[in-house]
């Protein structure tokens, strides 16, 4: 009987697992880059159906329908007050106690760009911020 050794070395190169992964990071960069960019919808927001309550202190800002702010300090009764005076009063509420939060009881015909000043406040003062709504019944 007569076997040959074959010494040829194959020179061929297969490409399909390698078109295999590039076609998987192809995937996962057109998924991953899709989630990254807001999407344009309409969102209905939930009511409330949690009732929360906190034992530390609490202040209470007010914003009416027609722009009018108020200030409440733990069950007293509102004070109506313009808004330069509302950061400063929190720097002096938040230095005597840390561990209070405020609570931002906002009409619901009040533009978004009040509530984000208040919310700006409390970022830069490091404050606890709850965002009052109503109960679901």
């Amino acid at each position: 009987m007569a076997l040959k050794k074959s010494n040829k070395i194959d020179s061929s190169f297969s490409m399909s697992s390698m078109t295999d992964i590039i076609f998987l990071l192809l995937l996962f960069f057109m998924i991953a880059s899709t989630m990254s960019a807001p999407n344009d919808m309409k969102v209905n927001l939930p009511q409330s159906s949690a009732k929360t309550a906190t034992k530390a202190n609490i202040v209470k800002i007010g914003i009416t329908a027609e722009g009018e702010y108020s200030i409440a300090d733990n069950g007293s009764k509102p004070r109506q007050v313009h808004f330069e005076e509302i950061e400063p009063y929190l720097q002096t509420v938040h230095a005597a106690d840390s561990t209070t939060y405020v609570a931002l009881h906002a009409d619901e015909l009040v533009p978004y760009r009040e509530i984000v000043k208040i919310l700006d406040i409390a970022n830069e003062n490091r404050l606890k911020l709850v965002i009052a709504t109503k109960v679901k019944e």
